[in-house]
């Protein structure tokens, strides 16, 4: 069942034509990076860091690819200088694949601080924000690629432990 969300979030980044894909480790996400990594059609370079994973998306962008990028929300506050100057400056569509840590049940405490200030953040700097509680709520996904490219803005998709079935 698992597998299905995997290859079902990675289905719809191929269907919209997203051939570049960075990643930062994350055990929530592991899955999908383990499905991208199994794609001809999506380039995948992993990132060190979130900010410099955008700036590989600029890049890719800027040569003609369409890009996405996998991270946790605990690294946001890294990537807001990147995100003004740089994607929303450039009116650069980003699908931005975010797990969600620090909500009910997390085991690590540090994780709590930043999702507290994560959707605010997000709404500050004016970024559309879906966040994934249930299973079937992957089925906005196609929607909310296609609405990224559209409007040429960077769309967090946050998707929490519920969706990914526990820490």
């Amino acid at each position: 069942m698992q597998e299905d969300i995997n290859k079902r979030i990675v289905d719809d980044f191929v269907a919209n034509d997203v051939s570049f894909v960075t990643t930062v480790p994350c055990k929530q996400l592991a899955g999908v990076i383990d499905e991208i990594d199994a794609r001809e059609e999506i380039h995948h370079i992993p990132s060190n860091k979130e900010d410099e994973g955008m700036g590989l998306c600029a890049g890719a962008f800027m040569g003609g690819k369409r890009p996405a990028i996998i991270m946790q929300n605990t690294a946001i506050g890294v990537t807001i200088n990147t995100l003004t100057t740089l994607t929303q400056y450039y009116r650069m569509p980003l699908p931005m694949l975010i797990s969600y840590r620090g909500e009910l049940g997390e085991p690590v405490a540090c994780q709590v601080e930043m999702a507290v200030h994560t959707k605010a953040l997000l709404a500050q700097l004016h970024i559309p924000t879906y966040h994934f509680h249930h299973r079937d709520d992957v089925e906005e996904l196609d929607k909310i690629i296609k609405y990224t490219f559209m409007c040429n803005k960077p769309v967090a998709i946050l998707t929490d432990a519920s969706f990914w079935g526990g820490y």
